[in-house]
This record gives structure tokens, sequence and C-alpha cells, in this order.
């Protein structure tokens, strides 16, 4: 009988450590480094990016079931989240000078991850690290053998307004105050997560509660409102991306997974991005699912783990032969 997997635990096998950017900023990444797992005899590799405000503790319970699967596994931090440092003047809210810094540190890190773990070699992200992990790939900052999105931030709720418009207002709040301070509002009380929080996400409350659990254990995950920065340059970042013939040269086999009830990214602008992508699948939920589909009740992530690992068995199959076979 397979083990219940405890999602308020790191996982004896795992081993969390930092790496450390061009630069030389320090981020967090986790590795699943049970004995065997690293050989010739692997599925393949798996690097898995969260989302905005993110820490990879909420998803250890996908990574341990794709590690079970046979798959290598390492996630990682985003630079200025969870447990990787800030880089706004608070400790809460989430800001970033531009996302093309967050692509150099994906490429930092695949440069370095890719040659030491078995193939094929997978990124799946969700939410904000679908969005940088999709313009990372159509870019050739990396060259994944497949990639799946999850809940991707393609397009962002927002007034409906061309991106132009909605980066042009952005930028003029940047300009009215300190670019680092929050673009909404958390809580009427300060730190404490707004109640309706949970609507956003998932519909499952014991997955919620997990999220709540680490939060308390490691404060340092604690994360809030983007930075009215972050909002113009994430607005900047997808203009970069749906540029006429980008994503149309992207021949990496991708799998979309989203909602048509998400509340916090569009769906149609994951949709107009799939149709794009010369080898694209998408995989659509409705009411049943939330933002965090990994994260959502057993019979929704059953089809979400199912699916991406039917599309994984085609899009990136093992080898016919584990090398060193006679």
């Amino acid at each position: 009988m397979t083990a219940a997997i405890d999602r308020r635990a790191i996982p004896p096998h795992a081993r969390e450590t930092l790496w450390h950017a061009a630069d030389g900023h320090a981020i967090r990444r986790i590795d699943w480094l049970e004995a065997g797992a690293g050989d010739a005899f692997a599925r393949g590799s798996i690097l898995f990016l969260p989302g905005r405000g993110d820490n990879y503790e909420k998803y250890l319970e996908a990574c341990e079931e794709w590690h079970r699967a046979g798959w290598v596994v390492t996630a990682s931090d985003w630079r200025g989240q969870a447990g990787s440092g800030r880089l706004g003047t608070d400790a809460t809210t989430g800001h970033v000078g531009d996302f093309g810094i967050w692509i150099d540190d994906l490429a930092t890190l695949w440069r370095d991850w890719q040659p030491a773990t078995p193939g094929p070699h997978v990124l799946v992200a969700h939410s904000m690290g679908g969005h940088l992990a999709l313009r990372a790939a159509a870019e050739g900052r990396v060259k994944p053998d497949a990639l799946v999105l999850v809940a991707p931030m393609l397009g962002m709720a927002s007034p409906p307004l061309p991106l132009p418009a909605l980066q042009a207002l952005a930028g003029m709040m940047t300009r009215l105050g300190p670019p680092t301070r929050p673009a909404w509002k958390w809580s009427e009380k300060p730190g404490e997560i707004p109640a309706e929080r949970e609507a956003l996400l998932t519909h499952d409350p014991e997955r919620y509660a997990d999220e709540l659990w680490w939060r308390e254990r490691r404060p340092e995950l604690v994360m809030g409102p983007g930075s009215w920065r972050w909002v113009e340059r994430a607005y900047a970042s997808s203009r970069a991306l749906f540029v006429p013939g980008l994503m149309e040269r992207l021949a990496v086999p991708t799998l979309m997974v989203a909602t048509t009830a998400d509340r916090l990214v569009k769906f149609g602008a994951v949709a107009r991005a799939c149709a794009r992508l010369p080898r694209c699948e998408l995989v659509r939920f409705g009411p049943e699912a939330r933002h965090e589909i990994l994260r959502e009740t057993d019979p929704v992530r059953a089809r979400a783990m199912t699916a991406i690992a039917d599309f994984l068995d085609r899009a990136a199959p093992p080898p016919a032969t584990p090398p060193g076979t006679p």
C-alpha cells in the first residue's frame, strides 16, 4: 500500500538548499533525492515553479506524487518571494523591478539543473510561474522537452481595457507614489489574511489550511499584494509575450490546465495563447475548480494530475531502453 503524503512535512528523501543567481542572490530550492531516483532508470526530471506570492511548500503533495511516479523533482522559489528575500521596502508586498529579472534567474537555474538531471526535462509552472516559464521558453532562454502550465497568468483579472491602456494606468500609479507600495488592499488589519481569499484559490478547506499552517511555522513565507511596479511590469511582460509571431515559433509540446471559473487570471487569455502555440493542448475545468487546481478537491486534482501524466507519456516519453542496458 502506498504511504499517504504528509502535506505538512518536508519528505525525508527531499533536501532544501540554496542556489545562487548570476548576481549572487540566494534562492531556495528543494530536490527529491531519494536513493536511486537520479540514476539512469529515472522517468525523467521535472522543474516546478510556483506563482506570485507562492512557496514550494504548497506543492509538496504534487511534487511527491511526481517523484513516486519515477521523476526526479526540483522546485524553487522566485527571487523576492517566500524564503528568498524581498525586493521591496517591506516584508509582505511582492515587488520586482522587471519580470526580466525572473526570466534571467530561470535561465540560470535551468542551465545548471538540466545537465545535472536525467532527461526528458519538463518545466511545470503555476500562475505567474506559468507566465514566466512560457515567456522563457518562447524567447529561447530555456529549452524543455515539454511544458506544463497550470492556471498560467497570461491575462490578469482586470478592467476590460487593452493591454497598453492597462499598462499606462499602472505606470501612472507608479508615479503618483512609491512604486513599491501595495497595489491593492490585503486586509483591514495589517498582516491578516482576507477572509475571502480561500474562495479565490480552492474548494478544499484542508489544503487551504495547509498553507496557513506553513505560514505560521515559517513566517518568511507570508506575502500579500503585489506592488504597483509589479502590476505595471506584469502588463509589460504580457505585451512582450503576446507580440505577433513569438508564441507561433515555440515548437515545445505544451499542456495548459485552466478553469473558466478562475477569478485571478483570465481563461480567455489562456485559450488564445494555447491556440497560437503549434503544439498546445488545453484541459478545461469549470466551476468545480478555482485558481489553485493542483490544490483542489481530490476529484479535481486527480483529473488534473492524470491529464499531466498522460500528456507527459506522449510528449516526453522515457527512453525505450534505459541508458547502459545491454
